[in-house]
């Protein structure tokens, strides 16, 4: 009969949270793995235990992340009536998620692990394939604008995705810096102004 370990003593979501926490406030090369056992209380045999290696604890941290803070990009694509109201959907609800005062500003997938040592060129490279993810996402709400009529056929999507998405992107590098949600709206509001000159037939 297979003799059973001994029962894992803490909640393993709980300090995946707290990891998740941790990378998104401070990035991946500047926490140490003595930050993160302190933040989620236990000790390093038990992080490699349940998690592997701090790259693998990390990827884990990203899609808690994705799934939880990122969800609201998710809800706008998925729910605007028109693909203007779902990129403004984005927009705005990202404003107001990364200024959210009791966390961290802007957005981890962004700010996380955007200049890395060679040794970790994976995680900088997990962070860039998400984001080229999200974007591929606008452009697909865009592509679906234009089947829908909601958008002119001759539109270049792919242009106008990366613009929005740069948007998007600086909007969290400003709250990292301190801009307020206040001013963070009014840059939202004048790239939706811009929607109707860009979008023209």
């Amino acid at each position: 009969m297979a003799v059973r370990g001994r029962p894992r003593g803490f909640d393993r979501d709980a300090v995946l949270c707290r990891a998740m926490w941790m990378f998104w406030e401070r990035g991946y090369e500047a926490t140490s793995m003595a930050e993160l056992t302190a933040a989620m209380g236990i000790r390093p045999p038990s992080l490699y235990a349940a998690f592997g290696s701090k790259e693998d604890l990390f990827r884990e941290a990203v899609e808690l992340y994705q799934r939880t803070e990122g969800s609201v990009t998710t809800a706008a694509l998925r729910d605007g009536a028109t693909a203007r109201a779902s990129i403004d959907g984005v927009l705005r609800g990202n404003a107001v998620v990364y200024t959210d005062p009791g966390k961290p500003h802007g957005c981890m997938v962004v700010l996380a692990a955007t200049n890395c040592a060679p040794g970790n060129e994976g995680v900088r490279e997990l962070l860039a394939q998400d984001r080229r993810d999200t974007q591929n996402s606008l452009r697909a709400r865009m592509d679906r604008g234009v089947e829908e009529g909601d958008l002119p056929e001759c539109l270049d999507t792919a242009a106008l995705a990366a613009y929005y998405t740069t948007v998007f992107y600086g909007l969290s590098l400003q709250a990292r810096d301190g801009a307020s949600r206040e001013e963070l709206l009014g840059v939202v509001d004048a790239a939706m102004t811009a929607w109707d000159v860009l979008t023209a037939t």
